[in-house]
């Protein structure tokens, strides 16, 4: 697919996550806004599925650790053939396979259930090793949150890759710089600071023995290549640090933490749309004219 293809891609997750939020009630929509674009890369351009077959035991798997974002992933999983997207319409009721976090038990396509921070990337570490002693080709993908690598887990996981080489094993840390929560100040909560939830991740990444690949993860040319990269790497496992804006998309919602998560308005329901339907006008004319 083109560059601009994936771009509209990326624009018709946040619809379809919009739309299941606002039908819904609740839900996250800021982190799963950061990491819309790679997810769309992903799922239309690098990972090698066939949603037809979704255990396929050659598959490449990918595991969402900020599992708190599901609804992203449920979106691009529809998108890209593994359940009717008129389901996404189900997201958060009692009896659909679609939670606010995700359920493998539930739904073709999922690798992992993911939900408690920090406990994606150790299971990833497992399969990339299994890949090893099965002699199978494929890679695993982690999306890490920058606020989940505040847990002792990811850090261990990330020690247990480098010391086995785990050059199958690609994490990639959505770096938005903004959690849900701020940090105390000598006002107590009333006085909330916020501050990048992670500080200089690519050196401390690169001191645990990983690879380290930047790139901004709302440019899709520029994430295609760190993947591609991550992929050429055979000696080490690889962090591809995606620089990104929480809320990427929606004036009203980038860099507001308020829209980690909450309910969606008739009115901003209408504003955002509105303002995705104009960010992929001339994406699609180039496309016509092409």
């Amino acid at each position: 697919m083109t560059v601009d293809e994936l771009q509209r891609l990326g624009n018709d997750i946040r619809r379809h996550v919009l739309r299941a939020v606002h039908h819904a009630g609740a839900g996250h929509i800021g982190g799963v806004f950061s990491a819309a674009d790679m997810l769309a890369a992903l799922y239309f351009s690098e990972l090698r599925i066939d949603p037809q077959r979704p255990h396929l035991e050659s598959r490449d798997r990918f595991i969402l650790s900020k599992g708190h974002c599901g609804i992203g992933l449920y979106a691009v999983l529809a998108m890209r053939g593994y359940f009717p997207v008129d389901e996404l319409f189900t997201f958060d009721a009692i009896d659909s396979r679609l939670q606010g976090h995700p359920d493998m038990t539930k739904l073709p396509g999922l690798d992992m259930s993911t939900g408690s921070l920090g406990q994606g990337l150790s299971p990833g570490v497992g399969m990339a090793l299994g890949a090893r002693f099965l002699h199978s080709d494929f890679q695993t993908w982690v999306m890490i949150g920058d606020g989940e690598t505040q847990e002792g887990q990811i850090w261990e996981a990330a020690f247990t890759a480098a010391r086995y080489q785990l050059a199958n094993l690609t994490a990639i840390l959505d770096w938005n710089h903004l959690q849900q929560f701020g940090w105390p100040t000598s006002q107590g909560y009333a006085g909330v600071a916020r501050r990048d939830p992670t500080e200089s991740p690519a050196q401390k990444w690169r001191a645990f023995g990983w690879n380290v690949i930047e790139c901004d993860g709302h440019d899709v040319a520029d994430f295609r290549r760190a993947c591609d990269r991550a992929r050429r790497t055979l000696d080490r496992p690889t962090l591809i640090l995606a620089r990104t804006i929480k809320g990427k998309g929606i004036s009203f919602m980038e860099n507001d933490y308020t829209w980690h998560s909450r309910p969606i308005s008739d009115e901003d329901l209408a504003a955002a749309l509105g303002e995705l339907d104009r960010a992929d006008e001339p994406q699609r004319t180039r496309v016509e004219r092409s």
